[in-house]
């Protein structure tokens, strides 16, 4: 390969990761901004677990609606599937590597995690819940 076709190879891969690396960036962002708030929550937080985040999605809860105890009842048990509401509805893989554009947007992160913490805990989740589950589905 000559000089040029290899500086535009590098060119081309370089502007193909740009979307990965920001949204890399983004995801690291929301995690640092909850592990922030874990911390000032409780001041022994360490860090967060993956599997405390795999164990989440796939609890069970008798707070929230009945149609709704778990994050199962709605996206399923694999988390690089699409799901499905109540009432019909496809949902996108809550999986990172399936969903590229999931949780690039801080609000809309916010925005589901109120609506279905309470559906499914009858409560909004705590900093924890929130950062050891996306630690969990942007690892899938």
């Amino acid at each position: 390969m000559n000089r040029k076709n290899a500086v535009s190879a590098l060119a081309a891969t370089l502007v193909l990761s740009l979307p990965t690396a920001a949204t890399a960036a983004t995801h690291a962002e929301l995690l640092a901004g909850l592990a922030t708030a874990a911390k000032a929550a409780n001041p022994s937080f360490v860090g967060f677990s993956v599997e405390r985040g795999r164990i989440l999605q796939q609890q069970s809860f008798a707070g929230g609606k009945p149609e709704t105890p778990a994050c199962t009842s709605c996206h399923g048990s694999n988390p690089r599937a699409a799901g499905r509401t109540p009432s019909g509805k496809s949902i996108d893989p809550l999986a990172v590597s399936v969903s590229p554009a999931r949780y690039t947007d801080p609000a809309k992160v916010e925005k589901w995690f109120r609506r279905n913490c309470i559906e499914v805990l009858g409560r909004e989740c705590s900093a924890l819940e929130k950062g050891d589950w996306l630690s969990y589905v942007i690892g899938q």
